[in-house]
């Protein structure tokens, strides 16, 4: 534990030394009043992982949030919410498929992820961010999407999390990041513990449900639906101020599992998503909000921001 307590003491006098006013600090929030679990259901994380994940986050701080490249916004105007994919992992520990919309001519409009049992923990993300806070996203009520289950195994986890994230932590257990982890049915927000009860209106995740992940740009507030209905808050206060941010989708992934992901190029079954303020189309690309200074640098795509953190388990 000295050695973790190292890491978070030099985290945080890093922060302190790179701090010119409130609104680069990190969203503040308040721990969930529920209770708190010491392990998840599987609690198959080793304390290694764990370690592993803390050196990172200390040793590559949160990106600041960036102009999309101009490919990227032509991409979106052109085909709408089927820009938005799934980056493919660069790890070894990812044993399985991913099918994205462009590389399925004239087929469906969603993302399609299968893995194995030898598939390990592994948090797969978008390649555009769901909330980009170089945008303004003027009408918008926020972001949504949608997992439809077709086989779960092992395990899947929905949520956000912002770049660099050690992908081998599943959304939810380390910074900036939340999940809803469908094996337990626990919410985690920054919690490398055993998370937190979400909802009893949530008893059961099984093939043939749609889970969704939604996020209020006004309160802060991230949410799930399940199969259509729209569940209680599970985080509030998150991500705020919004223009330091750009945050992205996160699937996390272990066992054997088939799904598949949608952006909203496909109806979504929670029918106030299908509404403009909630697409994730036209909240980037548009009208800048005059956020952090870099504004002139642009997004670099997944593997280029991996390559720019050569830190790997």
């Amino acid at each position: 534990m000295g050695f973790l307590s190292h890491l978070k003491d030099k985290f945080s006098d890093r922060h302190g030394q790179n701090e010119q006013n409130e609104d680069d600090l990190p969203p503040q929030w308040a721990p969930a009043p529920e209770k708190s679990y010491h392990n998840g259901k599987l609690a198959d994380a080793t304390d290694d992982e764990y370690t592993s994940a803390e050196k990172f986050c200390v040793e590559f701080p949160p990106q600041p949030p960036r102009l999309l490249p101009s490919a990227a916004v032509d991409r979106i105007k052109e085909v709408g919410a089927k820009a938005w994919e799934i980056e493919y992992p660069q790890t070894s520990r990812f044993v399985g498929s991913i099918t994205n919309p462009s590389e399925a001519k004239g087929g469906p409009s969603v993302c399609k992820v299968e893995t194995n049992a030898k598939c390990k923990d592994i948090c797969l993300m978008s390649n555009l961010p769901l909330m980009a806070g170089m945008y303004d996203g003027r009408g918008k009520k926020g972001f949504y999407y949608e997992i439809l289950i077709k086989r779960m195994d092992g395990l899947v986890a929905i949520g956000t999390t912002c770049r660099p994230y050690p992908v081998w932590r599943l959304p939810g257990w380390n910074r900036l990041s939340a999940g809803l982890h469908l094996d337990d049915l626990r919410k985690f927000f920054e919690d490398p513990d055993g998370g937190r009860d979400y909802t009893e209106a949530l008893t059961q995740v099984s093939s043939g449900d749609t889970v969704g992940c939604g996020y209020e740009f006004t309160s802060g507030a991230l949410f799930f639906t399940y199969n259509g209905q729209r569940l209680a808050n599970a985080f509030t206060g998150i991500y705020l101020p919004r223009h330091n941010h750009d945050v992205f989708a996160a699937i996390g992934v272990e066992g054997r599992n088939d799904f598949e992901i949608n952006f909203g190029a496909e109806l979504f079954r929670w029918k106030e998503g299908n509404e403009w303020a909630w697409l994730t189309e036209g909240s980037v690309g548009g009208q800048m909000s005059g956020g952090p200074s870099d504004a002139g640098d642009e997004l670099p795509s997944y593997n280029d921001a991996n390559s720019s953190t050569a830190f790997t388990y």
